[in-house]
Parts: structure tokens; C-alpha cells; sequence
């Protein structure tokens, strides 16, 4: 290649094939990475509108009943506090129907069918997350790696020269330096999307933790008012 043409199009076609292999290796691992961004973003988005939504219904005084068979009618579109919520009332009732009346017993019931649903959605919501660490990670080792072995290859060539002068040397190292480049420019977006992410998504678990103890008070003081009869108001 001739040394002053240092274009970066020219440094890939140029280097060797394991180089342009790791090269088109990070390529693809970046598109994906911001696909998964993406993604993420956007679903993210929709769990907190459906979950706002939701908790307005949920505080605006409609009854338990009138809101858990809204829940049932819309489970394909709900959000995950909705499919939660669905959860503890279904588990309740169920309880109220094999006529155990025992409030413990009915509140421990739906407060652990409300953490199983809970895990469930928190496992939906991270779905992504350890794509992106891993592309966080591994991307600039695997970048590393290119440029070793282009610098390798690089020395190798110039072993039958009998004078190596920067303008010589230049090309092959730029080659090399390329791959670690790469490898950076998929690594860094990963690594902010992935601490981003994860800060979100820690506050939608809180979220949905709290409105969790918030329904179980809520159940617990209707099970001491109405012992013997449905949950329909709080």
C-alpha cells in the first residue's frame, strides 16, 4: 500500500485476513449491540408508560374487582404492575373460593404469587442487559487481539528488509491500530447503554416492589374491615 494513502477504507482492505476477520467480527457485534439498544430503549419506555398508566387507574378509586377484570380483559397489552396486581388478585380469590378465611394465609398467598410475577417481569425487563456488558467487555480484548496480530504480521514482512523506515512501518501498524479502534467504538456505546439500562431498570423494580407492599396494606385492611367477603375498594 502506498504509504501516504492512509484512508481508513484503504487500512482495512489492506490488512490481513485475520485482522479484517476480527474487523468484521466487532462490525457485526456493534450493529447488534445498537439494535439491542434500541430495543431496550423503546421497551423500557413502553414498561413505564404502562405501568404509570396503570398505577393512576389503580389510585383513582376504581374497586379491585372492577380493575382486576379490566386486567383480565387486556393481559396481552397489560404492563408488568398490571400483570402483577393480576397475579395477587387471581391468587386471592382463588383462596376466597376454597373458603379459607384465615387474612394470613389469604395475604401471604397473593404477596408471593405478586413476587413469582414480579421475577417473571423484572426477568423480560433485564432481557439485554448481559448482551451489552458482554459486548462492554469483551469487544476491546478482541479489538487487542487484531491489532497484535496485524503488528505481528506487520514485523514479519519487514524481516527480508534491508533498512525499515517509518514511512515503511507506518502502513502496517495503521492496519493493525484499525481493529482496536473497532473494537472501542463497539465497547464504548455498550458500556454507557449497559449503566443506563441498569439504573432504570433498578428504579422500575422499586417501583413495582413498593406498589407490591402498597396492594398487600391495602389487602391487609380489607381483610380486617371485611373478613368475610371479596376485596372491592381501597
Amino acid at each position: 500500500m502506498n504509504s501516504q494513502d492512509m484512508s481508513i477504507l484503504n487500512l482495512v482492505l489492506h490488512a490481513s485476513w485475520v485482522v479484517q476477520l476480527v474487523m468484521v467480527l466487532l462490525l457485526g457485534v456493534s450493529i447488534a449491540s445498537w439494535a439491542a439498544i434500541f430495543r431496550k430503549l423503546f421497551s423500557l419506555k413502553r414498561v413505564k408508560s404502562l405501568n404509570d398508566e396503570f398505577e393512576r387507574d389503580f389510585w383513582s378509586g376504581t374497586s379491585l374487582n372492577d380493575l382486576y377484570a379490566s386486567a383480565a380483559q387486556n393481559a396481552k397489552n397489560a404492563g408488568p404492575m398490571e400483570r402483577i396486581f393480576a397475579s395477587g388478585m387471581r391468587e386471592y380469590q382463588k383462596l376466597r373460593e376454597r373458603r379459607i378465611s384465615d387474612p394470613g394465609t389469604l395475604l401471604d398467598g397473593a404477596r408471593r404469587a405478586m413476587r413469582a410475577s414480579f421475577q417473571r417481569e423484572m426477568d423480560v425487563v433485564e432481557s439485554s442487559l448481559s448482551f451489552l456488558a458482554s459486548v462492554g467487555s469483551v469487544s476491546p480484548y478482541v479489538g487487542l487481539f487484531g491489532t497484535v496480530w496485524g503488528i505481528m504480521h506487520a514485523f514479519t514482512g519487514f524481516a527480508g528488509m534491508e533498512q525499515v523506515t517509518l514511512a515503511t512501518v507506518a502502513p502496517g501498524i495503521a492496519e493493525a491500530l484499525v481493529a482496536t479502534a473497532i473494537g472501542l467504538f463497539a465497547a464504548i456505546p455498550a458500556v454507557i447503554a449497559y449503566n443506563r439500562f441498569a439504573r432504570d431498570i433498578d428504579r422500575v423494580a422499586i417501583h413495582q416492589e413498593t406498589f407490591i407492599e402498597e396492594f398487600s396494606n391495602i389487602l391487609q385492611r380489607n381483610l380486617g374491615a371485611q373478613p368475610a367477603t371479596s376485596a372491592s375498594g381501597h
